[in-house]
């Protein structure tokens, strides 16, 4: 059964070895873009501040087959980045660093709230009438950030806002109760990233044969980035029922994590995508794969529900 959701090759982690990159081999990266592409998946979403800088140049050396689409992102690192000058400083040395592919999706990658958004957008407007990127996206916004937006770029005619891409998975759902209808209202589709939770969905959790717990402390947290580990930690309990569940119906939590957002979360079918992550090529094929299988049971899907609910009080917002 074909996926709802279209995957998009997360490139995070591409980039220079010292610069945190897991995948620095443009072949390697090549590789997997083929894969999604021949599979019909065609996105590529990086950012500026990716790996230092060096996913976007990475991304810039690939072959993108005729069909396969650049998205990027500036993030506020410092305030007054969503400046004029600095906005069209930033972004022309991530046209620069991705070797003249076009960008079909520009981001602001998080609200820069030491700049009017009026002066942001006009300077978005200016640079999108410029041919600079096709499509304006926004990421980490309050719901009520993005309606002020929104009635900005209308107010003024800019370029709308036509994708939004936020965190979003089963433990991680309160995109729902807001931000998603204020989405649907102003027609802005959804773009899922995080969809294994920074990996707390997968077997780096487990529950031994002897089904006996394994303290919480326990946990190998070593490569798990520090914003994920403030998010997630607290969660691990439910996670690690929810993989004894899973793992009663011969699936694992990876592959549950994807149908549930393919079949059962409140994405639907017009949304961007599924933001997805790789250092392997076997994690995409299982990946593609486990997406194509159609919706669970349901009562895997119940004991993802449960997951959520006994970790809904501990659920970081989802803006940044």
């Amino acid at each position: 059964m074909p996926s709802r959701i279209p995957l998009i090759l997360g490139a995070g982690d591409f980039g220079d070895a010292d610069s945190n990159g897991r995948v620095s081999d443009p072949a390697v990266a090549q590789d997997f873009l083929d894969f999604l592409v021949d599979h019909g998946h065609i996105g590529i979403d990086t950012a500026r501040g990716y790996c230092k800088g060096t996913s976007e140049k990475l991304v810039g050396h690939l072959d993108l087959r005729g069909v396969a689409c650049v998205d990027t992102k500036i993030f506020p690192s410092q305030p007054g980045d969503h400046s004029p000058q600095r906005l069209k400083e930033i972004l022309g040395v991530s046209m620069d660093a991705l070797n003249g592919k076009k960008i079909r999706i520009f981001y602001l990658h998080g609200p820069d709230r030491s700049v009017p958004f009026e002066d942001t957008l006009e300077t978005v407007d200016s640079l999108h009438k410029a041919g600079c990127f096709e499509q304006l996206g926004l990421s980490n916004f309050m719901a009520w950030e993005v309606a002020e937006v929104v009635g900005i770029c209308r107010r003024r005619d800019f370029i709308l806002p036509t994708v939004y891409q936020g965190v979003y998975n089963l433990i991680d759902r309160l995109p729902e109760d807001e931000l998603f209808p204020c989405l649907r209202k102003f027609n802005i589709k959804y773009a899922a990233y995080s969809p294994l939770a920074g990996g707390y969905l997968t077997d780096r959790f487990f529950v031994p044969e002897s089904g006996k717990e394994i303290p919480l402390q326990k946990f190998d947290l070593k490569f798990t980035p520090s914003w994920y580990q403030d998010r997630y930690f607290p969660m691990a309990s439910a996670i690690t029922e929810l993989q004894r569940a899973v793992k009663a119906h011969d699936l694992t939590l990876t592959e549950v994590a994807y149908r549930w957002l393919q079949w059962h979360s409140k994405l639907r079918p017009g949304d961007h995508g599924i933001v997805m992550a790789a250092s392997r090529k076997a994690q995409i094929e299982g990946t593609v794969a486990d997406c194509d299988k159609g919706p669970l049971q349901g009562v895997v899907v119940r004991a993802c529900e449960d997951a959520w609910n006994k970790s809904k009080g501990v659920a970081k917002p989802y803006w940044l």
